[in-house]
């Protein structure tokens, strides 16, 4: 633990409004010192730190944590809106892969190598080099300290699969997982053949999609920034996953995130489901789901590649603007910590673990026995994740599901509007890609 920490809080209602820390006097003194504010997206991991906060690190800090949590693309929008323009409403916030290099590049967040370094019992060197190098700056130094990592896989129903007389291979190919799907999909008796993401946000359908596109060879922009968005392999993968999703997927796709899809795979409601390693600790969790332990989990499908995992991290980070740097850093690094690992995996159960961030968390008998069907499936897709050469083609900019520059938050979020709209039948593939090519060109007119 570290030597800092002091005494007693509470912890505020998840989603109240709240105002900027103002009058704090810095982040080593101050009457509002030990009140930090605290913005974060809605996944199971982070109402579960809600719910441990009060009664753990408060007691021993003295620090009064306010939650806002809100869903991924509600929370994109107000932590852009916040640290872009220097609200300083906020002391910590999460952000993700994405964000921290641009965002530190762009003056806007406090750099936590200082802090780690600082503090003799965060362990950085325990920190998975792939998700650290992803959370830092072109300096090198870390912007954002990862409260989870992951990577994505394929996690499908082995009761269904077994009462089909169906193996699922352990690197399967996409045209593969179609062929399951269809053999798999009962509307009738409402299991669908699999879930995907169809809900629009560069961050939500793109997030799988994009690594769809890498596999079957397409990417957003090549090497010297020529956009390829409505290109014969960017088209094929996008109309491969819509024709997927329309055929073989779940009711109202087109409005299906990552929670949508947890809640229909976790019910039972589908055969399979691609998507975040991050969510193998819910699936497995009974009181959260009822498929627990009827999960298998293979690598993420592929086609021309041979692996195809996106790579991310929720992370916390420091905007500039917080008055409040020490009590920011007490929590960050009390989040981050070995120490709450053991926490959450005593008080909740060992599956639900943040994990993907530290070795040690693999070595964990505890850890192990309780995530042994995932576990070494998610470190290994951490580890094959590529950033640099997620494709076929040299990038010009790094990232697996998605292209690291300020722009891309807005390209991608208005193709994937046209792409759901294609999922629900409003538009075609074509139609969406030939308006997304046109939108990539202006932000390739800005680096060529």
């Amino acid at each position: 633990m570290p030597v800092s920490r002091k005494v007693i809080a509470t912890l505020a209602a998840a989603g109240l409004g709240l105002g900027a820390c103002s009058g704090a006097g810095g982040g080593s003194g101050g009457s509002d010192d030990k009140t930090i504010t605290v913005l974060m997206v809605g996944n199971p991991q982070m109402e579960d730190i809600a719910k441990l906060t009060a009664e753990h690190f408060t007691k021993e800090t003295g620090i009064t944590v306010r939650f806002t949590i809100l869903p991924e693309n509600e929370l994109r929008d107000k932590v852009t809106q916040d640290i872009a323009n220097q609200g300083g409403q906020y002391d910590v916030a999460t952000i993700g892969a994405y964000e921290a290099p641009i965002w530190a590049k762009n003056g806007w967040l406090r750099e936590l190598s200082t802090f780690a370094d600082a503090d003799p019992a965060y362990d950085r060197a325990d920190l998975l080099e792939p998700i650290v190098e992803s959370l830092s700056g072109e300096d090198g130094k870390l912007y954002a300290a990862p409260f989870y990592g992951e990577s994505s896989f394929l996690m499908y129903n082995k009761e269904l699969f077994a009462a089909k007389g169906i193996t699922m291979p352990e690197r399967p190919t996409w045209r593969q997982v179609a062929g399951f799907a269809a053999q798999l999909d009962d509307k009738a008796g409402g299991v669908a053949g699999i879930c995907l993401r169809g809900l629009p946000g560069w961050g939500e359908v793109f997030a799988p999609l994009t690594t769809v596109v890498n596999t079957f060879g397409g990417t957003w922009f090549e090497k010297d920034w020529t956009p390829k968005v409505n290109a014969p392999e960017f088209s094929e993968a996008t109309k491969f996953y819509v024709d997927l999703v329309r055929a073989y997927g779940q009711p109202g796709a087109s409005q299906s995130g990552f929670t949508e899809c947890l809640n229909t795979f976790g019910q039972g409601k589908a055969a399979m489901w691609y998507d975040a390693t991050s969510a193998a600790g819910t699936l497995e969790d009974p009181a959260a789901s009822r498929v627990a332990g009827k999960v298998g989990y293979a690598y993420a499908p592929v086609e021309k590649t041979s692996a195809a995992g996106w790579l991310w991290a929720w992370a916390w980070a420091m905007p500039k603007t917080t008055t409040h740097s020490e009590s920011a850093w007490e929590f960050i690094s009390w989040a981050t910590s070995k120490e709450y690992e053991k926490l959450a995996g005593e008080q909740l159960g060992w599956s639900r673990v943040p994990s993907g961030k530290r070795a040690s968390t693999y070595e964990l008998p505890q850890y192990q026995e309780s995530a042994r069907s995932f576990a070494d499936v998610t470190l290994r897709a951490i580890e094959e994740a590529d950033p640099v050469n997620p494709g076929l083609q040299p990038r010009p900019a790094l990232g697996v599901q998605f292209v690291g520059i300020p722009e891309f938050a807005d390209l991608g979020t208005k193709v994937s509007q046209e792409v759901a709209a294609a999922i629900a039948g409003g538009t075609t593939v074509d139609q969406a890609l030939a308006d997304g090519q046109k939108l990539a060109e202006e932000v390739a007119a800005k680096y060529k």
